[in-house]
């Protein structure tokens, strides 16, 4: 199955809610192709003296923690989303709704962080704000948005696999003939039931001797008798 065919699959097999938030995903991470700051620097010109060049950068091109984080969010949602269309089971805590809503609140958080706090873009580079920011702070807060409305929606996560249930203690130990002595067609079955006899310490010798078997540490044997005065 190729790559292609499984994300299809997995996100035909998704909820429309979660649906929402792969969208509002999809869109925090497009936005990093916009342009999210103007730059500006003046560059000196034979015989025109100094001019001032304009620019733009996008987010991945002004690359810093912050747009590394708001990546990193858009991709774990996305993530997130593809191992819940494939059914695989697992829990976060508070939920899916819960864990992606405040993916979109982390992520809000860090775009108004750079309102404030513009990046350095080299030397003698006046750095500005851009609309494409502000597209990636509005699909931040849809994606918050779209989290909240999946906690909501109180959507049922795949049950984990159940576990094998412990071994009471009152169980039979099964003893199986070892492969190197294919002439040993028997298999021999300790019972360690209250209601049966304790083995006898001639028994465990006796198996041990034929099968190459040690009996259990904690297996009764028979008590000793007293020793005469």
């Amino acid at each position: 199955m190729t790559a292609v065919r499984r994300v299809r699959d997995a996100w035909r097999a998704l909820p429309a809610e979660h649906r929402v938030c792969g969208a509002a995903a999809v869109a925090v991470l497009a936005t990093m192709l916009l342009p999210w700051y103007s730059t500006s620097r003046g560059v000196a010109v034979p015989r025109r003296g100094a001019q001032l060049v304009e620019d733009s950068q996008t987010a991945l091109q002004a690359f810093s923690f912050v747009e590394a984080a708001v990546l990193l969010v858009a991709l774990g949602v996305l993530a997130l989303l593809f191992a819940r269309g494939e059914r695989r089971a697992f829990h976060l805590p508070g939920g899916d709704g819960t864990v992606i809503a405040a993916a979109g609140i982390w992520a809000s958080l860090l775009i108004v962080w750079r309102l404030f706090d513009k990046p350095e873009l080299g030397q003698g580079v006046s750095v500005g704000l851009t609309w494409g920011i502000y597209v990636a702070l509005a699909a931040a807060i849809g994606l918050a948005v779209a989290g909240n409305r999946l906690r909501a929606a109180h959507r049922p996560e795949p049950p984990l696999p159940a576990a094998a249930p412990p071994r009471p203690p009152d169980a039979p130990v099964e003893v199986r003939v070892p492969e190197d002595r294919p002439h040993l067609a028997e298999t021999r079955v300790l019972e360690r039931r209250p209601d049966r006899a304790p083995l006898s310490r001639e028994l465990a010798a006796r198996d041990t001797a034929e099968f190459g078997v040690v009996p259990p540490e904690d297996a009764p044997t028979e008590p000793k008798p007293p020793a005469p005065d």
